[in-house]
């Protein structure tokens, strides 16, 4: 088994490198085309994975599926079910839809992030880029204890169901906060690093003196004196703007794995369907926010269905027995196209209903 984690660890790995390394090796504003391009060839890989998933756990590969399942406890099956290729493979598209509808929530943030911060989109996929990388390593540890307190505790399923109905209800009621600057982790980093007042090219930090700390947006540009830096002492390390969006889209990241983690243990207790299934959702982040930052707004129904996934995801592992005794055993199918039904209606109505446009001020003469 651990022979297959390492493997998908360096497959991941060898992809971010491709991604960073070569394809977008320099900094450049990425068109929709380009995102929508990037997006079709991230959700390709993540469902092709599927097919890895069925042979892996169908024919147990390097003990793939060995383990029982927690979240299939019954009387007929006290430890779990064993996961063979067709439930593996059912599992784990509807955790990477779940977790894929979740995260366009997440693009919403992001986008207002970089409009608070006014980082330019030439290096907004830089920000993502490390802040992804980050996002995967969060989340492969939350995933680790998840499973391990499920393994020892199998109450906190309905903990984990009944905090996600409540984020159900919160997510449809109330709005977002107004300004990233005023969270506390942006406070925090200001008072222990002193922060540039402008942006120094595609760097996260600065040595004062230093020609980075004198470097442009625009490369080859030269910098009016940033009164930060020139009141430092030489050598000293100061964050830039960009640290400060990376600072918050790790946030933000971690505000919503607290919700998102939970709903993929709804479906699955299996730590490798779980963190599988998260990572090709994540990776598909950078281009999907390209894609639809500039129209998310238009989707006004598009919370209200994510509210209502939350919520069927959460009464699922609140009454996950009984629900398997009433639909069958194709209750995980069931459950998959429930979540595909809510987000296309959510769409659908947005486009069928779109926000009225804001009346034209008149104007008065007297």
């Amino acid at each position: 088994m651990l022979l297959i984690w390492i493997g998908f660890v360096s497959f991941i790995l060898l992809l971010l490198a491709l991604d960073l390394g070569v394809f977008h090796r320099k900094a450049h504003v990425v068109s929709i085309r380009e995102a929508f391009a990037w997006s079709a060839v991230w959700i390709a890989i993540g469902l092709s994975f599927s097919v890895l998933v069925y042979h892996g756990y169908e024919n147990h590969w390097l003990g793939l599926g060995n383990t029982p399942d927690p979240v299939e406890r019954s009387e007929e099956y006290p430890e779990g079910r064993i996961n063979d290729g067709r439930s593996a493979v059912l599992k784990y598209l509807t955790g990477y839809v779940v977790e894929k509808s979740l995260s366009v929530d997440n693009v919403f943030v992001i986008a207002m992030i970089f409009g608070f911060l006014a980082v330019p989109q030439l290096y907004q996929h830089r920000v993502l880029y490390w802040g992804i990388l980050g996002a995967l390593v969060l989340r492969g540890t939350m995933i680790a204890l998840g499973a391990r307190l499920i393994a020892e505790f199998t109450w906190i399923l309905y903990v984990f169901g009944a905090f996600l109905i409540f984020t159900a209800i919160k997510m449809l009621f109330l709005g977002e906060s107004s300004d990233p600057n005023d969270t506390w982790i942006i406070r925090l980093a200001r008072r222990f690093f002193p922060v540039t007042e402008r942006l120094h090219g595609s760097h996260f930090f600065v040595k004062a003196g230093s020609a980075a700390s004198r470097e442009a947006e625009a490369p080859g540009a030269v910098l009016a004196e940033d009164r930060i830096v020139a009141q430092a002492a030489p050598g000293t390390i100061l964050l830039t703007p960009l640290a400060l969006a990376l600072v918050i889209v790790e946030a933000s990241d971690l505000v919503f794995a607290v919700d998102s983690i939970p709903a993929i243990f709804a479906i699955t207790a299996d730590p490798f369907l779980v963190f599988t299934s998260n990572v090709f959702a994540i990776l598909g982040l950078r281009s999907l926010y390209f894609a639809l930052a500039s129209a998310i707004q238009a989707f006004r129904y598009l919370k209200i269905s994510l509210s209502l996934v939350l919520a069927v995801v959460g009464g699922k592992m609140l009454a996950h027995t009984w629900l398997r005794g009433l639909l069958g055993p194709n209750f995980n199918l069931y459950l998959l196209l429930l979540v595909l039904l809510l987000l296309s209606l959510g769409v659908l109505a947005s486009l069928l209903h779109p926000e009225p446009a804001p009346e034209p001020e008149r104007e008065f003469t007297s």
